[in-house]
């Protein structure tokens, strides 16, 4: 029996490769992206500067009764006095009001609180309401008939039709 292996092609390559990538062709590589990249970093900027320019240039002039207005009215500084604007103020800040909003109906959602004290109404997080439901199960109409089913006639809108048989 003999040590050596016995490859399957005998043409001498012995079925793969022989040679390393060499560093130098991975470093011209990256080279090459980095130059790549600052290219194309740099005709997005110049693209984005000249955009600017021209939505400055096409930007309707600031109301007469805005005093103290600032060269760039699409972005407001935070320092900006809120009386400088006429009223009446639709929105003041966007964000702030929307984020506000959110966390309190997250709030409401959450917790546990009255709605009504007198009759005694709750409300319950909607996680705690599912395992509720999950444990005592929806529930289910009686089976039967449909005829079975009292009708209230005075409380159907004078439209609705009673049908009998």
């Amino acid at each position: 029996m003999s040590t050596e292996p016995n490859h399957a092609n005998h043409a001498g390559n012995g079925g793969y490769e022989r040679q390393d990538i060499g560093a130098a062709s991975v470093l011209y590589f990256l080279l090459g992206l980095a130059v790549a990249g600052l290219f194309v970093y740099f005709i997005v900027a110049g693209l984005y500067s000249f955009m600017n320019k021209q939505s400055e240039a096409q930007q309707a002039p600031v109301n007469p009764l805005v005093t103290n207005a600032p060269a760039d009215t699409r972005r407001i500084p935070r320092d900006y006095p809120q009386g400088a604007f006429p009223n009446p103020k639709l929105e003041e800040d966007e964000r702030g009001q929307l984020n506000a909003i959110r966390l309190k109906e997250e709030e409401t959602l959450s917790t546990y609180g009255y709605l009504d004290k007198n009759t005694g109404t709750v409300r319950i997080p909607i996680d705690r309401a599912m395992d509720l439901i999950v444990q005592r199960g929806l529930p289910t109409r009686a089976s039967g008939t449909p005829e079975s089913v009292p009708v209230n006639v005075g409380t159907m809108k004078r439209s609705a039709k009673v049908v009998s048989k």
